[in-house]
């Protein structure tokens, strides 16, 4: 049976969507589960919740928590990533607090804008590191990124290392049910066909037994009442086209249209939560004592299987079933109108021989265009990660779009200077 290493076990709510599910799935049951976290406390958490599921199910599957990382990782099949470097405090904290001093605001800053390029600055090696590691002791392993900034780590990831990578995200199979229940459509049959980048792939295609959904899809976010929690998005589909993956709180901050000083009634108009991913931080430490109860000291604990991939990818490589994800690869001809050297969100069958992307052609124009605004941010980040060149930090700033729309040149030399001290250790040295 194979080994599955789980690299940031700590995060036990996700190891428990993941590897609890992975208990659940006949042909990966009896696996050897890995886990591996540089917080002792969280990781022995994790282990016991996991017992718990294990001996609630069957008892089949043998979980082993490790200090050792490569130890985890050694012989391992699967690898999944679920890391946060530096964690809520410090570094979540510095990625917001200190724009603020700009004016610069954000809801989540995970995936670009200035909080998702720093993010990526500390997590990019680190992920080297896991690369040189996986390398040595489990080359054949398949690696399962689930940690943000996806583009930016798979794309280092996949150009950089020999590691068989490939990252998920749940925002596309929940896309077209969360835009369908939202406008009171029903989700029956429902074919639907999403390509672009991750937080931001597009709702290309979405019919019922052959019609066309989107006419009235688009009737009725018009028609919708506000405020709710999606008006960015109808707002995009409005002016763009079509509806957008990633939620309205992660989009606001994609684009230089919508958190803007200048015009502060749009944000309350679009419903926009500035700070939200504080404090979904905080709410989740303040819960964590009776969380805990309910995950770790319940013996009784069950699970059921969850919509993640993991598992189903894991599943289908075991027993050659194919299956269909959304998945984060190179862009090696898929996208015909974007950079060969882009991480690119696809269709993608997988099966024993692995993930094999599906071409898609070209996007419609506008689409493309709106992918290559955070394209050019996310490539020049890669380029500063590997060179160490602070130039290249400066240019990945000035090119975001909402960094660049409420902020001068200079200013932004100087926030990307702020933030590099701010930092610290967490960074590693750039020339």
């Amino acid at each position: 049976m194979p080994k599955i290493t789980f690299l940031g076990a700590g995060s036990s709510v996700f190891a428990k969507n993941v590897l609890g599910d992975c208990l659940l799935t006949p042909a990966l049951r009896e696996s050897e589960f890995a886990l591996f976290d540089i917080d002792e406390e969280r990781l022995q958490d994790s282990e016991m919740m996991l017992n718990n599921i294990n001996n609630n199910s069957g008892g089949h599957g043998t979980i082993n928590a490790y200090t050792d990382r490569k130890e985890a990782l050694r012989g391992a099949d699967y690898v999944i990533n679920a890391i946060q470097v530096g964690g809520y405090e410090p570094c979540t904290v510095t990625d917001f607090e200190v724009p603020k001093k700009y004016g610069l605001r954000q809801t989540i800053a995970d995936t670009i804008g200035i909080g998702g390029l720093f993010r990526s600055l500390r997590t990019i090696p680190v992920m080297f590191d896991f690369a040189r590691d996986i390398e040595e002791v489990c080359p054949d392993a398949w690696l399962l990124n689930y940690t943000n900034p996806m583009a930016t780590l798979t794309g280092a990831m996949l150009r950089y290392t020999g590691v068989k990578t490939v990252g998920l995200c749940h925002s596309v199979q929940v896309c077209a049910d969360h835009l369908l229940k939202g406008l009171e459509m029903p989700t029956d049959d429902v074919q639907w066909h999403i390509a672009g980048i991750n937080h931001m792939a597009w709702l290309l295609e979405i019919t019922r037994r052959g019609e066309d959904l989107y006419p009235e899809i688009k009737r009725r976010a018009l028609e919708r009442e506000t405020p709710h929690n999606d008006m960015v998005r109808y707002e995009m589909m409005k002016q763009f086209g079509y509806y957008v993956t990633e939620s309205s709180e992660h989009n606001a901050e994609y684009h230089p249209y919508f958190i803007k000083a200048q015009y502060p009634e749009l944000i309350e108009k679009l419903n926009i939560p500035l700070d939200e991913y504080p404090r979904r931080c905080e709410r989740q430490i303040e819960r964590w004592a009776s969380m805990r109860e309910e995950l770790v000291e319940d013996k009784n604990l069950s699970h059921e299987r969850t919509h993640e991939y993991g598992s189903y990818i894991m599943e289908a490589m075991e027993t050659d079933t194919p299956y269909k994800i959304g998945g984060n690869v190179m862009n090696h001809g898929l996208i015909t109108n974007l950079p060969e050297q882009t991480c690119v969100e696809v269709p993608c069958l997988v099966d024993a021989s692995g993930v094999q992307p599906t071409h898609v052609g070209a996007l419609p124009p506008q689409l493309a265009a709106l992918n290559m605004t955070n394209i050019n941010t996310q490539l020049l980040t890669i380029e500063a990660s590997v060179t160490g060149k602070k130039d290249h930090i400066y240019h990945a700033a000035m090119l975001d779009p909402h960094t660049a729309s409420e902020l001068s040149l200079d200013d932004i030399r100087s926030l990307c200077d702020d933030m590099i001290e701010a930092h610290g250790d967490w960074l590693p040295k750039f020339r």
